[in-house]
């Protein structure tokens, strides 16, 4: 390992941030090494500025390419204390785009395509809970609270703890699994006592996805999406879904909003408030006694009593 990769990890580590992200940044600053075929304490501004342009062109996501530039960032600042160099590697301006979210029905599809055992245990507990496919594979056994029907998240996204609803027929399978399985720590374990490995359910996931019929764009995390979509037509408050998600920002939590098919039926468009004409059917598209028609067709001027004076005046 070499001194500056030792850097990075006991700078990352001394500020408490979690193995996954450790990982995702140690690879960050390398693949950035890996373009120039340089040390990267060697490379210049113009460097940065032509390896983001190269991964824009390769078409690299707008998600992995932030997670670059906050690897980069980092290491610039806190690494290297070069902090002049952090304004020059920006943030990409990511697209706001709306997830993909399945009805009740196709969610039943879905994990009905999904052969019994493990996997379909574990995709019913992503929709159950709301899990994050990483928060998925590391649990474990003591994370299951079967006397308050809970169901701990350790060490979430942002190294947040967190506790969902557990089901009553969630924890009745699971009480099935651990007694077939005997699970000791991981609850679901891969192989040499690792937790199952993520690549394993996304294979299987896809295989079930393509059997029901559904679209490409739909992965194990649309099962998030979903359980937080359809609590949210069911009536849970805002404040309540974002504790149960782990959501840092309320903000996230509302994009869920524009998700709701139960309140579409009931929005009127104002042009159904027009007649054929584009007159309201009533009394003309000013109002009664404000310069519309009389049932003739006829213009009508404004009211005046005997004592106004002219339209024009002042009121």
């Amino acid at each position: 390992m070499t001194p500056l990769r030792q850097r990075l990890i006991e700078e990352l580590t001394r500020r408490n941030y979690s193995p996954n992200t450790i990982e995702a940044y140690v690879a960050g600053v390398n693949r950035a090494a890996r373009h120039f075929k340089r040390p990267p304490d060697q490379l210049t501004p113009d460097d940065l500025r032509r390896f983001q342009l190269a991964l824009i062109a390769r078409g690299t996501s707008w998600s992995q390419f932030n997670q670059v530039v906050s690897a980069l960032r980092f290491f610039y600042r806190h690494v290297l204390d070069r902090p002049e160099l952090v304004p020059l590697v920006p943030y990409g301006k990511k697209p706001r785009t709306l997830p993909v979210v399945l009805s009740p029905q196709q969610v039943r599809r879905l994990l009905e395509a999904v052969p019994l055992g493990r996997n379909r245990l574990l995709f019913r507990i992503a929709y159950g809970c709301g899990l994050r496919v990483s928060e998925l594979t590391h649990l474990r056994v003591g994370d299951i609270d079967s006397a308050r029907h809970l169901l701990w998240v350790r060490h979430g996204k942002g190294n947040k703890d967190r506790g969902v609803p557990l089901p009553e027929v969630l924890l009745g399978e699971l009480r099935d699994h651990w007694h077939a399985q005997q699970p000791r720590d991981w609850l679901f374990p891969g192989r040499n006592g690792h937790p199952v490995h993520v690549a394993t359910l996304q294979r299987a996931f896809q295989i079930a996805r393509r059997v029901a019929g559904l679209p490409e764009r739909v992965t194990i995390h649309t099962l998030r999406h979903c359980y937080a979509t359809h609590l949210l037509e069911a009536g849970t408050d805002l404040p309540t879904l974002q504790r149960l998600l782990g959501h840092s920002d309320i903000a996230t939590t509302m994009r869920y909003i524009h998700l709701r098919s139960d309140r579409m039926p009931h929005v009127r468009s104002p042009l159904e408030w027009l007649g054929p004409s584009g007159i309201t059917p009533d009394h003309g598209a000013t109002g009664p006694g404000t310069g519309g028609c009389d049932p003739g067709g006829r213009r009508l001027g404004r009211r005046r009593g005997p004592d106004r004076g002219p339209a024009s005046g002042p009121a």
